[in-house]
């Protein structure tokens, strides 16, 4: 299974790259008018004095979503190797555009099979998630924290937290794609005495309303 993380680091990078740097407004040039003067209907140009509205390339990220993501979680305890295989699922979330950045609140949803140990799966992850970061161009560049909960096929479930960072594009004003890397923890998962430590990465696709 170790070919899976090179392979979908690549992927979340080659989906967050569209935009990395933020492009300048454009302005319309000042418009040529021809006019014709009476009687002799000749034509003469002139420069209009009227300038068209500038476009702004700021998007605006106000608003909820609900999408899906998917990718490869590596996990790492103290009874086992590291192992690794595919995660996805949903999230759930809203942004607030402040103008140069953005904050906001999500819940994720992951299905999983990964081992945590001796006859020990990691099956599901559910996290409540604060990210905020600045705005550039029609991306997102963001970091990641809250709290998060895993259950297991054999040892039950238990709580613990996460940090991370993502980068998110607009595609259209409805429309995103990105990436996301998350680290989680969890200390002596449900008083076995076991620390579980957990990474993602993950591409993701919401639809924005």
């Amino acid at each position: 299974m170790r070919p899976l993380l090179p392979l979908l680091a690549t992927t979340t990078l080659a989906v967050a790259a569209p935009a990395t740097a933020e492009t300048p407004p454009t302005a319309f040039q000042q418009p040529v008018l021809i006019t014709f003067d009476a009687p002799n209907d000749t034509p003469t140009a002139s420069l209009s004095t009227q300038s068209r509205p500038t476009l702004s390339s700021s998007a605006n990220w106000t608003g909820f979503y609900i999408g899906g993501q998917l990718g490869v979680g590596v996990v790492d305890s103290d009874i086992s190797s590291n192992d690794e295989d595919f995660i996805g699922g949903v999230t759930f979330g809203y942004d607030h555009d402040f103008g140069r950045w953005v904050l906001g609140g999500a819940l994720d949803y992951d299905f999983a099979d990964i081992n945590a140990g001796p006859g020990t799966s990691i099956e599901e992850i559910f996290r409540v998630k604060l990210r905020g970061g600045p705005k550039i161009g029609n991306g997102l560049l963001y970091g990641a924290a809250g709290w998060a909960n895993a259950d297991t096929d054999t040892a039950g479930r238990d709580d613990g937290w996460f940090i991370g960072a993502g980068y998110e594009y607009l595609v259209s004003s409805q429309f995103s794609v990105g990436g996301e890397v998350l680290y989680h923890e969890f200390d002596n998962f449900n008083s076995t005495g076991i620390d579980v430590e957990a990474t993602t990465i993950q591409v993701r696709a919401t639809f924005r309303f």
